[in-house]
């Protein structure tokens, strides 16, 4: 059972967007922590709440970090809000599409029973992926 799907806007009660924030702030500090580690990279985090307390996280030295950012020229990877929201819903329904049309080929693949060779082959091939994606 999965968890339920919630819809990305401003929460109204102040209550529970405090909570809300505060969980989620320890959550992004949490996988930035892991990112350092299992990538063995450098992260800052900033983070100001709606009443501007600031909140960060930093893998090294914050100012290193800040310092070695201020100082980069090349050209590099920058997203905002509006990127990911623009990319965000193609994404799911992509793979919403693919997911089901692969169960779908999938079914009728292991309803043929015959012996060519194609079909054997494609019919492992399918089970296979279907089971890695379920997990």
């Amino acid at each position: 059972m999965g968890r339920k799907k919630i819809q990305i806007t401003r929460i109204m009660d102040e209550r529970n967007r405090q909570v809300t924030f505060t969980k989620r702030k320890f959550g992004l500090m949490k996988k930035a922590y892991e990112l350092s580690v299992l990538c063995d990279c450098e992260i800052a985090l900033i983070i100001f709440n709606s009443t501007n307390k600031l909140f960060q996280y930093a893998s090294t030295d914050m100012d290193k970090v800040l310092l070695k950012y201020t100082e980069y020229n090349e050209p590099h990877e920058s997203r905002t809000n509006s990127d990911i929201v623009e990319v965000s819903p193609l994404q799911v329904y992509d793979v919403d599409s693919l997911r089901y049309a692969l169960l779908t080929t999938s079914k009728l693949l292991l309803l043929c029973k015959c012996n060519c060779t194609r079909c054997i082959r494609l019919w492992w091939s399918y089970a296979l992926v279907i089971y890695v994606t379920m997990y």
